[in-house]
């Protein structure tokens, strides 16, 4: 069961790493279809009858990068999904003491769910709001299998350190600021408004002129999201505020690891908020190369992957607040 479940987490990992790089590559609708690839369920198939799969799709020209793009990150995120049925039929039938029941059927019923998510991003055409909640699903699917994780081990701070615990409703508020971060990075993304500026700190010109926050966080009718619908002082305004969030993200949990630090008897604690900041500071460095080197598809992703992996290192402090002593 734990090797399962700390499989899962890895390949989770995977699949948002391969989910930011379908995205950055334009791939979202590589295979117009869904689950298949241009009417085939294998993309060798649609390989070998590229002609037929074309008469099938003509509004959607064959791009045999883009539709790999799209089938591996399915294949893997199908692989997920079935790991993580087999670790809630475990779960049902373990004779362990204790064992977690709820919590792999919430995955379950997440991982369900984010498979539909999968399919409207294809049959709604990028919608923004759904590929936003996509990457979302993706994170919270991985928060839980880390917590899943945490629950087998029997994850405890040796010794105990009750009088930490106070600090816990603050790591809940900095989950609360890091996922509305992440939701806003994920609709900068979907609206294709991740280089709508140019400049740091803020943005070129009189920025402050142009800043239209209700067309930015409506949605136009369209029948393509793909490469946007925003105008640009829509996408620059999305942009802007993802900035700002991120500043205001970075204050809140600098200022949470060094509280942390600073109270902590726990020599675990002390590292988790020492490691928290480092994280931080790392993902800080990879957004500000986001825009001076113009979006570059490695820095992007891992831009990705490190916010996962903030995340995670979020979770573990909190559970470690919270746990029994």
């Amino acid at each position: 069961m734990k090797k399962l479940v700390l499989l899962s987490i890895l390949l989770t990992m995977v699949v948002i790493v391969l989910g930011a790089y379908t995205r950055l590559t334009d791939a979202g609708l590589g295979c117009p279809d869904w689950p298949g690839c241009y009417g085939y369920l294998s993309f060798s198939k649609t390989t070998e009858n590229i002609e037929i799969a074309q008469l099938a799709f003509p509004e959607r020209p064959f791009v045999e990068h883009k539709a790999w793009n799209e089938m591996i990150h399915r294949y893997f995120a199908s692989a997920l999904g079935f790991l993580i049925l087999v670790i809630f039929i475990n779960s049902l039938f373990s004779k362990a003491y204790n064992k977690p029941v709820k919590l792999p059927l919430f995955l379950v019923l997440l991982v369900c769910f984010q498979g539909a998510l999968g399919m409207w991003t294809v049959t709604l055409n990028l919608l923004p709001t759904v590929v936003m909640g996509h990457l979302l699903g993706g994170f919270t699917v991985l928060s839980g299998l880390l917590l899943l994780y945490l629950r087998l081990i029997h994850y405890r701070i040796p010794g105990g350190d009750a009088g930490m615990r106070r600090f816990g409703k603050y790591t809940i508020l900095g989950m609360i600021i890091l996922t509305a971060q992440i939701a806003l990075g994920g609709w900068t993304s979907a609206n294709y408004a991740a280089l709508a500026c140019t400049e740091l700190p803020i943005c070129e010109g009189a920025w402050y002129e142009r800043l239209d926050f209700a067309g930015a966080f409506s949605i136009p009718e369209a029948e393509n999201y793909e490469f946007g619908v925003h105008d640009y002082n829509e996408r620059m305004t999305m942009h802007i505020v993802h900035r700002i969030g991120g500043l205001i993200t970075f204050l809140y949990l600098c200022w949470l690891g060094i509280r942390l630090y600073a109270a902590a008897n726990s020599n675990l604690i002390k590292k988790l908020s020492a490691l928290m900041v480092l994280v931080l500071g790392i993902q800080v460095i990879l957004g500000v190369s986001n825009v001076v080197y113009s979006l570059p598809i490695v820095v992007a992703v891992m831009h990705n992957i490190v916010a996962a992996c903030l995340m995670l290192v979020l979770v573990t402090i909190s559970y470690t607040l919270y746990r029994k002593t």
